[in-house]
């Protein structure tokens, strides 16, 4: 029987995360090597030489003084949990091929509601803010524009509806037809301005862009295409 690639792709065991990331000091030192990857670089001075102020976990430059906190300008800034609960929260949510409830976490990492859920939409925002970073490169790529939302009984119905949130949605596609990657993103309206600094953000230069819809937006689909030529 032919397995879907994607449903049966190779992923971490539990037994290995753990093997990797158990301990408070196992999920310190990737930090430290994911931060400073050819070694410690003060971001004041660029001095390469530290000392480890270990009663407060900071790295101190020999040069400038300045100190630096491993889990700065990170999710992890200003937290009260251990590292090691919020690596597991990270492995739970990639590694389900299904959405992990704020309910499911409380009960995995012994949390309270509030504190789960605060850490789920976290993981999620850089999961967003990494896929947004990385423009759509296929040779295809599929546009549509969609509403969210909006009142039902105010005498507005469709595109003029109150409320109506716009947004676009596009899919990259491969040589054999299967999607690649998606985006869908919030725009302010569907006007030339925001739909061409939505392209420009999201979709790389000189690809192969068509509607996915034949009644997709006549401006989304003129202001794409002229864009991306």
């Amino acid at each position: 029987m032919c397995k879907n690639k994607i449903q049966f792709q190779p992923g971490l065991s539990l037994q290995s995360f753990l093997s990797q990331f158990g301990t408070e000091d196992q999920c310190r030192n990737a930090l430290v090597r994911w931060r400073w990857p050819q070694g410690f670089v003060c971001p004041s001075c660029g001095h390469t030489k530290y000392c480890l102020l270990k009663t407060r976990d900071l790295f101190q430059c020999n040069r400038c003084r300045t100190q630096i906190s491993i889990t700065a300008g990170t999710i992890f800034a200003s937290t009260k949990l251990s590292l090691t609960t919020w690596f597991l929260s990270i492995y739970l949510i990639t590694q389900s091929k299904v959405s992990v409830s704020a309910l499911s976490l409380k009960r995995t990492i012994g949390v309270s509601y509030n504190t789960a859920l605060l850490i789920k939409h976290k993981i999620q925002q850089v999961m967003k803010e990494r896929d947004d970073s990385k423009p759509l490169d296929a040779a295809y790529i599929q546009v549509d524009d969609a509403y969210w939302g909006g009142k039902k009984r105010n005498g507005k119905r469709g595109r003029g509806a109150t409320g109506k949130i716009p947004f676009v949605a596009a899919v990259s596609i491969g040589d054999k037809g299967r999607p690649l990657a998606i985006r869908f993103s919030q725009v302010s309206a569907f006007s030339k301005k925001s739909i061409k600094a939505w392209a420009d953000k999201h979709l790389a230069p000189k690809r192969n862009v068509a509607p996915m819809a034949s009644n997709a937006s006549l401006l989304l689909k003129s202001v794409v295409m002229n864009i991306l030529q």
